[in-house]
């Protein structure tokens, strides 16, 4: 079986340093797919140059947890009180989110969240999940995964971001954040293929983010080489990796901590010798769209 992949950019409308540099990605091929948060202050400047540029896969990144410290953002839909902390924004983490979360509240909220971009002219390509706390694998309230899969194909079978296998190093993947038992992980995968595939919501055969508990966060050099080998590593199948490109600035440095990784990571896409090296290693660089017709949907 061939390799294919997925570089999706994570939080597409978070602030304008992020969405510099996701337009620049998609504009350079340095990435194929893009995400939209919603909630977020800068989501409208996504979402317009999404409508404007329809040859791009962009989807929607379901957004139920705000992280940053000062930078924050809530809820789109009205009168959903237990996707609220006390300051009146989503929860800080995932374990938070699905301690509180109603199943109610969540389906008004990917709703609102939806017809919150529409009304921008843009129609996603695919759904993903920001810190992934719609997989209920921080606290194992999968129910959420379930009404999530069904949320995708109630509007218009979207795909999803979520795999039907794992490889075991990414059990203690740190971007990934499982918390709950392997077995209990491995026996959900199955039962999902199968709920997806009745649904017609395509889904990926590997989801294989990036780490950066090791020397890679050290530096740019020990990054690029970090990312390189993992990608010499990936399996046979349909493969996802995401990254959260942005421009560094005044405006990230004061939102995150982490804006030097970012930062890095834009840097790299934005390279032409990493497209180059990823295709010589017969990796085909493929979409969300391309996703779903492959799985026959």
């Amino acid at each position: 079986m061939e390799r294919y992949l997925i570089i999706n950019a994570d939080d597409f409308g978070m602030c304008h340093s992020a969405n510099l540099a996701v337009m620049d990605l998609l504009e350079k091929g340095g990435i194929t797919s893009a995400t939209i948060m919603a909630p977020c202050p800068w989501a409208k400047e996504a979402a317009v140059f999404a409508a404007k540029n329809p040859q791009y896969a962009i989807g929607l990144h379901l957004t139920t947890t705000s992280e940053w410290g000062t930078y924050r953002w809530g809820p789109v839909a009205e009168n959903v009180p237990s996707l609220k902390d006390e300051e009146s924004f989503f929860w800080h983490e995932s374990d938070q989110f699905e301690a509180a979360a109603s199943l109610e509240d969540v389906a008004k909220e990917i709703d609102a969240q939806y017809n919150k971009l529409k009304q921008f002219g843009f129609e996603p390509s695919h759904f993903d999940n920001h810190m992934g706390s719609l997989y209920g694998v921080a606290t194992g309230r999968f129910e959420l995964l379930e009404l999530t899969l069904k949320k995708c194909a109630e509007h218009g079978g979207m795909p999803f971001r979520f795999p039907s296998m794992f490889t075991d190093e990414q059990f203690s993947n740190e971007m990934l954040d499982i918390n709950v038992p392997k077995e209990m992980v491995l026996g959900l995968l199955d039962s999902l293929k199968k709920g997806a595939d009745a649904l017609g919501v395509a889904v990926l055969d590997y989801l294989m983010p990036g780490d950066w508990a090791g020397p890679q966060s050290e530096s740019y050099e020990n990054f690029r080489e970090y990312i390189f080998e993992k990608y010499r590593a990936f399996p046979e199948g349909i493969i996802e990796t995401y990254i959260h490109p942005a421009i560094v600035s005044d405006e990230l440095k004061a939102i995150c901590g982490s804006w030097q990784r970012r930062g890095w990571e834009y840097e790299l896409f934005a390279d032409p010798k990493t497209k180059e090296f990823i295709e010589s290693l017969g990796i085909k660089l493929i979409n969300y769209r391309d996703l779903k017709k492959m799985r026959g949907f």
